[in-house]
C-alpha cells in the first residue's frame, strides 16, 4: 500500500514518532497519520515467457553439421547455423550445438 497526502498529493513516508510509534509523515505538508494496524501486501507478479532467439527446436531439424570439438564433453561433431545478428558490414555469429545428445551444449563462435 502506498499511502499519499490528502492535502498535496505527496507520497507519506513510515517514520517513528517521539512516543516511539509508527506513523506515516508528509514531507511537505506538516501532518502526520498515526499507524493503527499492521499493514502488509504481497504481489506476485506473473513473469512474462521468454522467447528463443534461435527458434527453438525447429531451428536445429535440418541443420548441417561440422568438425568442431564441444567445450562441454569432447565430442568431435557440432552441428552449426549461422545468423546475422549485427548490422550488415559485420561477419554473421555461428551457433553450435553438440552431436552427442546426451549432452546438446549450445556455444557461438
Amino acid at each position: 500500500m502506498v499511502a499519499f497526502c490528502p492535502f498535496c498529493s505527496n507520497i507519506l513516508f513510515v517514520e517513528e514518532s517521539s512516543e516511539g510509534q509508527l506513523q506515516f509523515t508528509c514531507n511537505v505538508c506538516p501532518v502526520f497519520f498515526p499507524v493503527k494496524r499492521l499493514i502488509s501486501y504481497r504481489n506476485y507478479y506473473k513473469l512474462k515467457e521468454i522467447d528463443d532467439v534461435l527458434g527453438g527446436e525447429e531451428a536445429w531439424k535440418n541443420v548441417d553439421s561440422t568438425e568442431e570439438r564441444c567445450p562441454k564433453c569432447g565430442h568431435e561433431r557440432a552441428y552449426f547455423m549461422q545468423l546475422q545478428t549485427r548490422s550488415a558490414d559485420e561477419p554473421m555469429t555461428t551457433f553450435y550445438r553438440c552431436c552427442n545428445s546426451e549432452c546438446n551444449h549450445n556455444w557461438r563462435d
